[in-house]
């Protein structure tokens, strides 16, 4: 499993020019399961994203975790940070996971971070959507449960 997160002061997603959902100071995540995700991918994603320590402290240094600042989320599904561009012009996508059991993954996040209490906005699943950000920092971290 993947996260692309993003440091924000806002951020939210429209599909059809209607905002969907959004989020306040937090994390924009743009998260994506790939082939052979399991249970302890989940586990180590979400872990990471919540408790990652990328907030300012009041000395200025990157000391608190969303949890610690309150901050919320906004979660929207990217297949295509499983894009393989070894080879020729265009992505192949073939270590994305296939749509229906994404999309399980995709909702247990989401009622992961609901479930401790986080404010999340989601994107919708498999719509082309347009994500606006104010990207603070700017911070961007990958997280890739297959690095731990």
């Amino acid at each position: 499993m993947r996260a692309l997160i993003q440091r924000v002061s806002q951020a939210r997603v429209e599909v059809a020019d209607e905002v969907i959902g959004q989020c306040g100071v937090g994390l924009l995540v743009l998260l994506g399961c790939g082939q052979g995700d399991d249970e302890s991918d989940l586990d180590y994603v979400f872990e990471k994203v919540v408790n990652l320590r990328i907030f300012e402290d009041e000395q200025g240094k990157m000391n608190h975790s969303l949890l610690d600042i309150g901050g919320e989320l906004l979660v929207v599904s990217q297949f295509t940070l499983y894009a393989d561009t070894r080879r020729g012009r265009r992505p192949s996508f073939t270590g994305a996971m296939a749509p229906v059991p994404a999309e399980a993954m995709y909702q247990a996040f989401v009622e992961r971070a609901r479930a401790r209490g986080i404010t999340v906005g989601t994107g919708r699943f498999g719509a082309m959507m347009n994500v606006s950000l104010t990207n603070q920092g700017p911070v961007t971290i990958m997280i890739d449960s297959r690095e731990r």
